[in-house]
């Protein structure tokens, strides 16, 4: 096994409805939200974790594949290829490959070798920052949500969530290691899984509308990615 290659994915991630993806605070401050968003710690600008990115794209295209009924909603292990054969075989090994497996799943002897991709955490891109700034734009909203009482028709149980806005635009980069030859499809595959994430939602409340994104590629690589099919 040997690194040949590393391919880079750069480009936008433009926010279609607002996004939150939650800074974890468990503490309620007087006129504040009830769920913050993640700001970055120097800049107090929001940006999108890598991390984020790379589980929403795993899970989908676990979902995709089959194989999560097969894990009870678990990320997918090395241990588990023993059962699968056909495409469900083939898309685990492509799963495993690019994202990886727990340091402590026990190997049962496929050359599946290390982490392939490496998902950077999303700033706001420079000319949005700029924009915001020229145009006294907001970077965060407030949007309250309510519950309605099925009998009485009134609205009970309000809650503020932070989000940011439609709009805002990120810059975007992950690497794909090339590890042996024959491997290009897993950059394929890797694409096919942004494209999922198009089709679906980033963050917390998916369902409600929350998270809608839109990847922007420049050049060739904006010619393959549309030519990959999510399904």
């Amino acid at each position: 096994m040997r690194l040949i290659d590393i391919k880079e994915i750069r480009g936008k991630i433009l926010l279609l409805s607002g996004l939150h993806i939650g800074a974890g605070d468990t503490e309620m401050h007087i006129g504040g939200t009830d769920n913050p968003v993640i700001r970055h710690p120097h800049t107090q600008e929001p940006y999108i974790p890598g991390s984020s990115i790379k589980g929403k794209v795993r899970s989908l295209l676990e979902l995709k594949s089959g194989i999560m009924s097969l894990t009870d909603g678990q990320p997918l292990q090395t241990s588990i290829l023993k059962g699968l054969s056909g495409d469900q075989k083939s898309d685990a090994e492509k799963i495993l490959k690019i994202f990886g497996a727990s340091g402590s799943d026990k190997d049962d002897g496929s050359p599946l070798g290390p982490t392939r991709v490496s998902f950077s955490d999303c700033s706001l891109t420079d000319s949005w920052r700029k924009k915001a700034k020229d145009e006294r734009l907001n970077l965060f909203e407030v949007k309250s949500e309510n519950s309605i009482n099925r009998v009485s028709g009134t609205a009970q149980n309000p809650r503020f969530t932070e989000r940011v806005p439609s709009g805002t635009e990120f810059d975007f980069a992950v690497s794909l290691k090339i590890l042996d030859e024959g491997e290009e499809d897993l950059f394929t595959y890797l694409l096919q899984g942004l494209r999922l994430l198009e089709l679906d939602a980033l963050g917390g409340s998916g369902s409600r509308g929350y998270g809608r994104i839109k990847f922007l590629f420049d050049g060739e690589l904006k010619e393959r990615y549309e030519e990959v099919n999510a399904f």
